[in-house]
């Protein structure tokens, strides 16, 4: 993320600098209509699209019986009305662009008001294996799946070399291949444990929030907070929680407490939620999700800690983190901490040789585990994608744990257009956090490319051209059989305009890499930070199937931005929120009545509650008078955010 050379409120300067509240003297905007031109946003039809050869052929209907025309009447109904589309049918063309004020619907655009249900509200609330949910009919869907390039995402098109470096040793080209296989499952099924264990929650990214929650009154209430501090390095300071700064989550056993460092009252109370939160200030903090009273001791590591850092989805006591910043300690790089004890167990990268951007060492990047294999999989800011087996075993009738790595492979590619001085457009490395499904990994670089990479030969099977540095990580979902993910990118000054430049939201055909449809906004940026989308998507699920939600920064005005509501088949807007611009990721919460919540902070710091089917305001609260970049994530009732304030906020949404 281009913050590392702000201060604490950074992202709100005007032309001339900054004011003393972090935010400037005019042109805010608190979430109230607000007047903008119709020009910024636009539907662009993609001719030729990977679904064409999906149209339903509709002949057939005319030979059939009256009463048969009228069951698939009835059923189409239902599958295009009230399920919100299917993505068999191709974009349609020359989608008009209405402009809406805040939360109205599209003129041209249905709404969700009559989207079915499509789950069960039987369903176990924040039990092991059912905090990330998935609908009903994703799950028993099977996914055909076979990746590869067409002429237009050949690797080669956009690349200039691939290489791997196992165990110290650079192979030859194409001669990697994994002694195990690396295979994931849905993102559903990431874990069995409960908890909040990565960015957006697991290999799909695509929830930040567990369990069902019971609002009624449409209200956030402020319940506690906790005090951050800052670092400092050459002249810089780091306060708060900054970009992407999600809690992670763990309900542990009483089992697993017994033999932890923390208080007796945590150890024995049984509906623990332990919010673990690494922060700017060097610290890792342990609270109780409820009350927000701290579980442990904060451990002190000493590093800026932008990222969301990740848990171990076996159930393992076990922390990865990795710093966004150098430090007087030393230069950035990746820990494994033994959450037993709150001690450290292996370090790597910073400064690493196998790297093309020297001692940047950087990991804001959220990585994930493959359980089966005991393989750590770590995207860097140096250009390296880290796979390291780790060699780890736990012991929780004693409480004994141990990781003792004893194989790193390491993989790297550069761009035609890749520079690696730091300083040119186009960088090499990678600060979203990757997707995986089977044995294939998505993740967008600093250079403008979306990567499809096999884990298990470690070589490139597409590329998409994204234009700018993404720092939105990648977003999968299955729809009618066949797998998708959703992406956007960023706006740096200068690399491709002075004044303005599009920012398309993307889907893509995660099989070919091909464009499905793209939605564009006209984006403003500034020097040092960016326009467009710094976040990640929220893929609607359960009564909100059909549509995925995001965040565009600086967009009808330099200080401007909307979370959008789009239709997953069509890419049409459904509505838009206007307000301050954010880079906070938004979140879906899901009610036990079976009605659903957005809740997503803007770098004007507020964070607001919509209603995910029209867009309307239901609240909004005060958190800072600065920014807020960081993500929040939500168990049942409860959501946690830090602020680059110095605060992490505990809430109710009631």
């Amino acid at each position: 993320m281009n913050s590392r050379e702000e201060t604490n409120r950074k992202p709100h300067r005007t032309s001339t600098g900054r004011t003393g509240s972090g935010r400037p003297n005019a042109g805010r905007s608190n979430g109230a209509s607000v007047n903008r031109g119709a020009g910024n946003r636009k539907v662009r039809q993609v001719v030729g699209s990977a679904d064409d050869w999906r149209e339903p052929n509709t002949k057939l209907l005319m030979i059939l019986a009256l009463a048969v025309v009228f069951a698939a009447a009835v059923f189409l109904v239902y599958w295009f009305v009230l399920r919100g589309g299917s993505s068999k049918k191709s974009p349609a063309s020359g989608a008009e662009n209405i402009p809406v004020q805040q939360g109205e619907l599209h003129e041209d655009h249905p709404g969700l008001a009559g989207a079915a249900l499509d789950f069960d509200l039987n369903e176990t609330e924040g039990t092991a294996g059912s905090l990330f949910y998935a609908d009903e009919t994703e799950q028993d869907e099977e996914i055909s799946f076979q990746p590869h390039a067409v002429e237009s995402t050949k690797p080669s098109n956009m690349i200039e070399f691939e290489q791997v470096e196992a165990n110290g040793q650079i192979l030859s080209g194409g001669g990697y291949h994994s002694p195990i296989e690396i295979s994931f499952d849905r993102g559903s099924v990431y874990t069995q444990a409960d908890g909040i264990f990565t960015f957006r929650g697991n290999n799909f990214r695509d929830s930040a929030s567990a369990g069902l929650a019971d609002i009624k009154k449409n209200r956030i209430t402020q319940v506690w907070n906790q005090e951050t501090g800052a670092t400092s390095y050459n002249g810089n300071a780091w306060t708060g929680s900054g970009w992407t700064g999600q809690p992670l989550m763990r309900k542990w056993t009483r089992e697993e407490k017994a033999h932890m460092k923390m208080a007796d009252w945590a150890k024995q109370k049984d509906d623990l939620v332990e919010v673990i939160y690494a922060t700017m200030d060097g610290n890792v903090y342990f609270l109780d999700l409820e009350t927000g009273e701290q579980t442990r001791d904060p451990m002190y590591i000493g590093w800026t800690f932008k990222g969301a850092g990740a848990l171990d989805p076996r159930g393992y006591p076990i922390m990865y983190l990795g710093a966004g910043i150098n430090s007087t300690l030393g230069v950035a790089h990746a820990f494994v901490i033994n959450l037993v004890d709150c001690t450290i167990l292996y370090e790597f990268g910073g400064d690493d040789a196998f790297s093309l951007r020297g001692t940047f060492g950087f990991m804001d990047s959220s990585p994930l585990v493959d359980a089966e294999t005991d393989t750590l999989i770590w995207p860097a800011e140096n250009g390296i994608l880290f796979m390291i087996h780790l060699n780890s075993s736990w012991d929780p009738q004693t409480g004994t744990l141990t990781v003792n790595p004893d194989s790193t492979v390491k993989w790297r590619c550069k761009g035609l257009r890749t520079t690696t001085d730091g300083v040119s457009p186009y960088w090499v490395g990678y600060e979203d956090s990757c997707a995986v499904y089977k044995g294939y990994l998505f993740v967008a670089d600093n250079g403008g490319h979306l990567l499809c990479l096999d884990l298990n030969t470690l070589q490139l099977v597409w590329v998409q051209d994204i234009l700018d540095d993404s720092n939105s990580s990648p977003v999968l979902s299955v729809e009618d059989g066949h797998l998708y993910l959703y992406i956007s990118t960023s706006f740096h000054l200068g690399w491709r305009s002075y004044n303005t430049a599009p920012v398309p939201i993307w889907k893509i055909d995660a099989e070919t890499g091909e464009i499905v449809w793209q939605t564009e906004y006209e984006c403003y940026t500034m020097d040092g930070v960016s326009g467009g989308v710094q976040s990640t998507m929220a893929l609607g699920k359960r009564d909100l199937n059909g549509y995925i939600y995001a965040t565009v920064a600086m967009t009808g005005g330099q200080l401007d931005g909307v979370c959008v509501c789009l239709d997953c088949r069509t890419g049409k807007i459904v509505w838009e929120h206007k307000a301050y611009y954010a880079w906070s990721s938004p979140v879906l919460v899901y009610n036990k009545d079976g009605t659903s919540r957005l809740i997503y902070c803007t770098c004007g710091g507020f964070m607001y509650m919509l209603d995910p089917k029209t867009g309307k305001e239901l609240a909004k609260s005060e958190l800072s008078n600065g920014a807020i970049e960081a993500s929040p994530a939500v168990w049942g009732n409860y959501a946690v955010i830090g602020t680059r304030a110095c605060k992490i906020w505990g809430l109710r949404l009631d």
